[in-house]
């Protein structure tokens, strides 16, 4: 019997990322491929790229320096290491990948990557093959069952439901990397979420780029996000679940009903604002103003009143001015975050606030995301500090650092830390938290409560 070729997968960025490296490594996996935890050795070493960041590109050129040494010195070994670059950054930059980094034997964009084996065979043949374009085929009806690649057991797992943005949004590449907004049929995702259950999966988290924008095909009519929620809250064995990331313009009725009427739905949102000032706001082509988000606000906390808020932030988007960043300020101040993600304006190459002539000196910008981070910071802990003496019901999810510690994870999407045998992975435990560290919570088991058990 031939022996099994490896595949070594390095993701960059979001969890939607994540998921496709997954589904990679299944589609790899009919071809023959084994997942292998080092590229030393690999005989293919595949880099799913993100663009989001700035000079993202950069790094992965960094990247495909070092691995041209490993493939050189394979070479020289008398073996065959093969390089494919995949992702947001493949699909941006396509054959520019092949001329800067000769090494690369396949460019594939995040539509045709269940294509990966035929692609690696034209390269095979050509040298080497570049595959960006938008196939006309959904790349989800042409992959093999979820989890054919899963190399380790896990209880928590990503499923894409919903890919591309219609949004347009000044700042944002996606809309170029991943296409137009797409819903996958609510049949093959209950399908696939009941697989994961199968598998020992207790917690999903839903992906999308706008991920509320949800709107599959199914018996009767569409789907909306809710309606595929609570669909998912039916599967045995399937404890927890999540959405991100979401736009404020697609939180509808019937989804904020749904984090009052879905135990199984976490008390955890993601709801990007991006600025809280209403004229960068138009800037940014986000079509609302702060007071929707506040609206918005207020009627998920009335859902749900226990509802935690994470949130994203751009400083220092070209014309942004004192007042425009104090108005952000002030609405961190009033919603009140658990946690959030901040970042400096970086201009992409081909969005419209690229060519904007107002651009903010970057010493500015440096000085606003320290002031805006230090807040976020305090709220973070504050919120955190909330935790001291609550008994909290945790999925316990891996081995810690030291022997006998468990990792779990909050509703709230915390990290817990706590003493239990392996053999507690995949519960759902009473915790109660005794201190508050830096990075996570420790608990301890809260006596005369039993742990809930997959009924799958």
């Amino acid at each position: 019997m031939a022996e099994a070729k490896t595949v070594f997968i390095k993701t960059y960025g979001c969890q939607m990322n994540v998921y496709d490296s997954g589904r990679m490594a299944d589609v790899l996996a009919r071809d023959g491929y084994e997942v292998t935890e080092t590229a030393e050795g690999a005989d293919l070493v595949l880099l799913n790229t993100c663009h989001i960041r700035e000079k993202a590109a950069e790094k992965v050129y960094s990247e495909l320096g070092r691995i041209r040494q490993m493939k050189n010195a394979a070479r020289a070994a008398g073996r065959e290491m093969k390089i494919a670059v995949a992702g947001c950054v493949a699909q941006a930059e396509g054959e520019e990948i092949v001329a800067r980094a000769p090494a690369v034997d396949v460019v594939v964009g995040p539509q045709s990557y269940h294509r990966l084996p035929a692609i690696l065979q034209r390269a095979a043949r050509d040298g080497h093959a570049v595959e960006t374009e938008f196939p006309a085929e959904n790349k989800f009806d042409h992959m093999p069952p979820v989890g054919s690649a899963r190399t380790s057991r896990s209880v928590t797992a990503f499923l894409t439901v919903q890919e591309g943005c219609d949004k347009f949004c000044t700042f944002c590449v996606v809309p170029y990397t991943r296409g137009a907004e797409v819903s996958r049929p609510a049949g093959r995702i209950v399908e696939e979420a009941e697989r994961l259950a199968a598998q020992g999966v207790r917690e999903i988290t839903l992906l999308g780029q706008n991920v509320n924008a949800y709107s599959g095909e199914a018996p009767g009519g569409r789907w909306s996000l809710a309606r595929l929620l609570e669909r998912l809250s039916d599967v045995p064995g399937l404890e927890r679940l999540r959405y991100t990331t979401s736009h404020p313009r697609d939180m509808g009725d019937d989804l904020i009903a749904a984090h009052r009427d879905l135990p199984a739905l976490m008390p955890y949102l993601h709801l990007p604002v991006q600025s809280g000032s209403d004229r960068i706001l138009k800037a940014m082509n986000r079509r609302h103003r702060r007071d929707d988000y506040f609206r918005i606000i207020d009627r998920l906390r009335a859902a749900r009143p226990d509802l935690a808020l994470s949130g994203d932030f751009i400083v220092g988007f070209p014309g942004e001015t004192d007042d425009d960043f104090e108005d952000t300020l002030r609405l961190v101040e009033a919603v009140g975050y658990a946690q959030a993600y901040s970042f400096k304006y970086s201009p992409r190459p081909g969005t419209p606030a690229a060519e904007a002539a107002a651009h903010v000196p970057e010493a500015v910008k440096s000085e606003r995301l320290t002031r805006l981070q230090a807040l976020l910071e305090r709220q973070q802990k504050a919120f955190n500090g909330t935790m001291r003496g609550r008994v909290v019901d945790v999925l316990l999810e891996k081995p810690g650092r030291r022997p006998g510690q468990i990792i779990g994870r909050s509703p709230w999407l915390q990290a817990v830390q706590v003493d239990a045998p392996a053999e507690m992975i995949g519960t759902i435990v009473p915790v109660r938290i005794v201190e508050i560290g830096s990075n996570s919570l420790f608990g301890a088991f809260e006596e005369n409560r039993e742990p809930m058990r997959a009924t799958a």
